[in-house]
Order: structure tokens, then C-alpha cells, then sequence
């Protein structure tokens, strides 16, 4: 038993020294209990990064004041929860008091590289207090991933807070090529590094189901239907959308449009513009935030994923369609277009114009018996630059030491 019991305690002294060896990332973000797209974000790159590194993820206790806030409610009310990241409710984002005792909790884990996560100037402030008071003694360990660089919606303030918000990252990534040239006049020499938003490949399907059980009441399992799916906002364009749709049926008589998502706007706009174009019957709105559970439902109905956006950075709707294996009709703005391969996983249209729309859907609807788009796009998501985002990180850690 003496060679056995001491090869098991080599074993055990190894794989604890190996787990001393990992360098340490500390990540500030929203995470579960928060819903939308940034959280998402943050549970996948959490789950890519714990495999290879120590990882401490500081949540926020306050994302959003409640009267700041336009919808129902910021946390996720789902059934089933997508990823069970690991995380300390530590940050408000309106309060000085918890700035300082997060940097405090980031100087006691002593990490390698901290990474904030920002989208919207709101939390300029609170991004800003935090990393100055880390900036003597981190240097050039501050990453800044950046979803967005100025908000869709943005107004001239918005530029002067992202500015102090991002002042003190000494190198950022973007998730997009727009992205990146919208870092070119703040960055100055800081470095720049990029990648690309995760496939979202998590919600659950039923590939064997036949019938379209969600809108079986309303559509015809023969219909072609078009999806529009996630928050409801004007730059999303779903206005121009709702135009095009006359266009569309002239060429394609049973396309049918049906719309999910919780309204930040006025959702009585677009209920109207259904009635007085008298597209009641060709078009489902439903207004509401959908659970992780029933998304999959959704996307197993449409035949085309449809973004026609005014402005965008990326997308993380884009990329939810492609983990289904949908093709998008998108429009040129932002960073849309560059991960859309014209006719081959979506259609490229331009924006503006419910007319290009239409004509872009009939050229979908053309094409999709001789172009195998599930394949394609099958193809184009085992690429994801996300899937290297661990050696990506290995990299950032070691030019900055």
C-alpha cells in the first residue's frame, strides 16, 4: 500500500500545484439573476475562462434604478436557468460606498487581469471610480470588453461619459469590426484586441415536433414566416418591417410575420400601423419577454430570422438565430453585415428602406431551395473566434506583465 498511497498524494500534490499555477481573472458584469443579452454574454465567457483560469465574477446588487428601467421587470423569471455562473452581488451602480468596496474586493483576489464589461454610458461613473482607484496598482492588467462604444440611442453626453467610463482600460476588446473602429479615436496607443459575440447555441428545441405549436391558432404549418424577435426599440426598426410586409406578400402570399418581444416603446405604434395597413391577418405581435424555455419554440416555427435595424454593433438576436441554424435577413449597419455571408447563412439588405426589405425576403424565399443555409451557417458558427477566446485571454494576460 506505501507506493500506492504515495503515488495518490503525488497525484494530489500535481494537480494542487497545477491549480495554484492559474492565473486569476476577475470579471465585472451582470450575471444570473439578470436577463438580456449582456448577462448571456457574461455566463458564456465565464464558462469558457473557468476551464482554464481562476475566475471571480463581481455582479451588480443594482443594475438599473427601477424608474430607470422601461421594462417589466431586469431579472429572469425563466424556468430554466441557461448557466450558473458563479458570482458575488457586490456592485451598485449608483452607489460610491459599493464602488470602493468592490475595488477593495478586487486588490484582495490580487488578479492577473480585471475585465469590465460595458455597454451604455450609464455606468460611466461607476466603471470609472472603480478602475481609477485600481489603476496604480493593476496598470495595464484593466481590460474593457466593449459591446457597444456609444450607445444605439445616443446623444452627445453619451459620448463625453463613454469617454470618462473607458479612460482608465489600458486595452480593450471589441466583439465586432464596427466596434473596433469606434475604439480608433479613444484607444490612441492602447491595445485593441478582438473576437467575436458567442454562438448562442443554449436554448432547448424539439427538432421532432412537426407542428408549429406556437402559432398553430394563427398561422398554417405551409406558411413561410418571418421572425422578429427580442426587445422592442425604435433603432431596432420594426416599423419599417411591419411597411414592407404589403410588399412582401405581393410575391410571396403566405409570409407571415410574427413579432415576440417586450416593447421599450410605445407598443401601441406598431398595434395601430397593423390595423391601418390592414395586415391583421398576416401578422402575430406578441408584447412580452419570453422564458429561456420557450425560445427555442419560437425559432423552431420561423423560416427567416429578420433584423432590420437603423443602427447596431452586433447582435446577440443574430447570433441566437445561428445557434438554431437560421438564416437572418439583416441590414447594413454597424457590424451586422460582417457576420453574414451574402446569400449563403442570410441576406444583406440596406437599411431605411422597407422596400429593400421586401425585395430581400423574396430573394431569400428564392433561394433557400437551392442554397442549403443550415449547412452553411453550420459551417460559419464551428468558426466563432468566441471558441478561442480562453487563448485570447492567455495572450491579454501575458503582454500585460
Amino acid at each position: 500500500m506505501g507506493p500506492r498511497i504515495f503515488s495518490l498524494n503525488l497525484i494530489k500534490e500535481i494537480e494542487k500545484q497545477t491549480e495554484m499555477k492559474k492565473k486569476k481573472i476577475v470579471i465585472v458584469g451582470p450575471a444570473y439573476p439578470y436577463r438580456g443579452g449582456n448577462a448571456l454574454f457574461i455566463s458564456h465567457l465565464y464558462d469558457q475562462l473557468i476551464k482554464h483560469f481562476d475566475v471571480t465574477v463581481l455582479n451588480y446588487s443594482l443594475l438599473y434604478p427601477s424608474f430607470l428601467f422601461p421594462g417589466t421587470t431586469q431579472f429572469d423569471k425563466s424556468n430554466n436557468t441557461l448557466s450558473s455562473v458563479k458570482s458575488e452581488r457586490i456592485v451598485n451602480s449608483i452607489s460610491p460606498l459599493s464602488w470602493f468596496k468592490t475595488a477593495n474586493r478586487i486588490k484582495q483576489v490580487n488578479p492577473d487581469l480585471v475585465v469590465f464589461d460595458w455597454w451604455h454610458p450609464f455606468f460611466s461613473f461607476c466603471h470609472y471610480s472603480i478602475s481609477n482607484i485600481l489603476k496604480k496598482h493593476f496598470g495595464k492588467k484593466i481590460l474593457f470588453i466593449t459591446e457597444n462604444v456609444i450607445s444605439h440611442e445616443s446623444h452627445f453626453i453619451d459620448k463625453i461619459l463613454t469617454r470618462l467610463g473607458l479612460s482608465n482600460a489600458s486595452s480593450f476588446l471589441a466583439l465586432s469590426k464596427k466596434v473596433e473602429e469606434d475604439l480608433s479615436g479613444i484607444s490612441h496607443s492602447r491595445k485593441v484586441y478582438r473576437s467575436e459575440l458567442p454562438v448562442y447555441d443554449c436554448y432547448d428545441i424539439d427538432e421532432s415536433s412537426k407542428e408549429r405549436e406556437i402559432t398553430h391558432r394563427f398561422f398554417q404549418a405551409s406558411d413561410f414566416v418571418l421572425l422578429f424577435f427580442g426587445y422592442i426599440r425604435k433603432y431596432k426598426g420594426l416599423d419599417l418591417l411591419l411597411e414592407a410586409m404589403p410588399l412582401i406578400a405581393k410575391s410571396i402570399p403566405n409570409a407571415k410575420l410574427l413579432v415576440v418581444g417586450e416593447s421599450y416603446d410605445d407598443f401601441s405604434i406598431y398595434e395601430k400601423m397593423v390595423e391601418e395597413m390592414g395586415i391583421r391577418d398576416s401578422v402575430k405581435l406578441e408584447n412580452r419577454f419570453v422564458a429561456n424555455e420557450e425560445v427555442g419554440n419560437y425559432y423552431s416555427q420561423c423560416d427567416l430570422v429578420v433584423l432590420p435595424y437603423r443602427s447596431a454593433t452586433q447582435s446577440g438576436i443574430l447570433n441566437v438565430a445561428y445557434g438554431f441554424l437560421k438564416p437572418v435577413l439583416a441590414t447594413n449597419v454597424g457590424g451586422l453585415a460582417e457576420f453574414i455571408d451574402e446569400e449563403q447563412t442570410g441576406i444583406v439588405v440596406n437599411p431605411n428602406s422597407p422596400e429593400a426589405i421586401a425585395e430581400g425576403v423574396s430573394r431569400f424565399f428564392q433561394l433557400r431551395n437551392e442554397t442549403d443555409f443550415k449547412k452553411n451557417i453550420a459551417n460559419k458558427i464551428s468558426k466563432n473566434q468566441f471558441s478561442d477566446i480562453a487563448e485570447l485571454f492567455s495572450k491579454i494576460i501575458s503582454e500585460a506583465t
